[in-house]
């Protein structure tokens, strides 16, 4: 997320010191596209909000069921975090695998 202070960094090195995009790009460090994107925009701070919130609410008593199995196999049987989240997909969970 970009802070208030890296777009006031970003409008003081156009506006008041005349310096290129792609110079500002160099010195902060941030994409071309978010430099523009400071310029143009009156607005302080950047937001993004998901429309749609995957919700692992419904899934979350089958993987409590799923870990606690886990834990009780030997180590060399467990399964993985990406194998749990494969098989919670198989179910039809549709969020990501960041969530598990």
């Amino acid at each position: 997320m970009m802070t208030v202070e890296t777009i006031g960094r970003i409008r003081r090195a156009y506006f008041v010191e005349k310096k290129a995009i792609r110079e500002i790009v160099r010195e902060l460090r941030v994409s071309r596209k978010t430099v523009r994107k400071a310029i143009r925009e009156p607005a302080t701070e950047f937001r993004y909000e998901r429309r749609i919130q995957p919700q692992l609410g419904p899934f979350i008593a089958q993987l409590e069921e799923m870990l606690e199995a886990n834990a009780k196999r030997p180590a060399r049987e467990r399964l993985t975090a990406q194998r749990l989240y494969e098989l919670l997909r198989a179910d039809g969970y549709s969020g990501a695998y960041d969530s598990i």
